[in-house]
């Protein structure tokens, strides 16, 4: 027999995930409007960077959001500095616009543009210029990187973890293999997991980052794959549930939402949420 305590673990665990609840969202035409419109500032967020845009694009951005009250982690992709020098610059730039957290990334340019090749040679130069930063996010992967090895993967994370002071996930849709590889992580771990966001969409992305067992996984769950395939949009709460039963007792501190910029329904499904876990207590 199920005890109240046995149920409020889950429960309580779900909360406490939900209360650290961030989003991820993409520097384009009208996010900022987007933001303001659906997103209270009670949320923090982080902008992504990638090469086709620019980091002026990513900055810009961030820059905006912060002067409306966000707070605001822009994402730092090693490989689009060019040298010591803008590196410094850009942290000038986030210190006077109210920066307080920042993830850094190796990023997604072939090669780099200059002397950093990854995500641990541009915290290091951070570290020496003396960044002003309370926040410093990066990633892990709990299945692995698509195109890196497993080993090099995991030692690059060894590597950066002094060096900051919490790691944000790849999405992994196995909330048990999170738990498992977070264990090993000496950081706090805010899990990235997708929105709710079309199905056909979501699976192009997870086939981009190379999910393995994730995609094992949804071959066992009754149908599971074949719904992705259906028209409609994703429901994360299933997976949201399931991470908040396995994180009690464990370093698996936030939830980081992967919006894809559909932020009216990210935020409604996030209140849903709150309003589901509000009549259970």
């Amino acid at each position: 027999m199920t005890t109240p305590q046995e149920v409020a673990g889950p429960r309580s665990g779900l909360a406490a995930l939900v209360r650290n609840i961030s989003y991820e969202v993409m520097p384009f035409k009208g996010t900022e409007q987007a933001v303001v419109e659906a997103v209270p500032i009670s949320v923090p967020l982080t902008v992504t960077a990638t090469e086709a845009k620019g980091l002026d694009a990513t900055l810009g951005l961030a820059e905006r959001l912060l002067a409306r009250g966000y707070r605001v982690a822009p994402h730092l992709p090693a490989r689009q500095f060019v040298d010591r020098a803008q590196v410094s610059d850009v942290l000038d730039r986030l210190t006077a616009a109210g920066a307080d957290s920042v993830f850094v990334i190796g990023g997604d340019a072939p090669r780099p543009a200059g002397t950093f090749p990854d995500a641990h040679s541009l915290l290091q130069v951070m570290a020496e210029i003396g960044h002003p930063f309370a926040e410093v996010g990066i990633s892990g992967y709990p299945e692995g990187h698509g195109s890196i090895p497993r080993p090099v993967v995991d030692e690059a994370l060894r590597r950066k973890a002094p060096l900051a002071t919490r790691v944000i996930t790849q999405i992994c849709f196995d909330a048990a293999t999170t738990r498992d590889w977070a264990s090993g992580v000496g950081l706090p771990v805010a899990v990235g997991m997708p929105g709710p966001v079309g199905r056909q969409k979501l699976v192009r992305i997870s086939a981009g980052v190379g999910l393995g067992r994730s995609a094992r996984f949804l071959q066992k769950q009754q149908g599971l794959l074949r719904r992705f395939l259906l028209p409609g949009s994703y429901d994360p709460t299933r997976l949201a549930r399931r991470l908040g039963a396995v994180a009690p007792g464990t370093n698996l501190r936030g939830l980081h939402i992967f919006t894809f910029n559909e932020l009216a329904g990210t935020e409604r499904w996030r209140q849903r949420l709150l309003d589901s876990l509000a009549e259970a207590r």
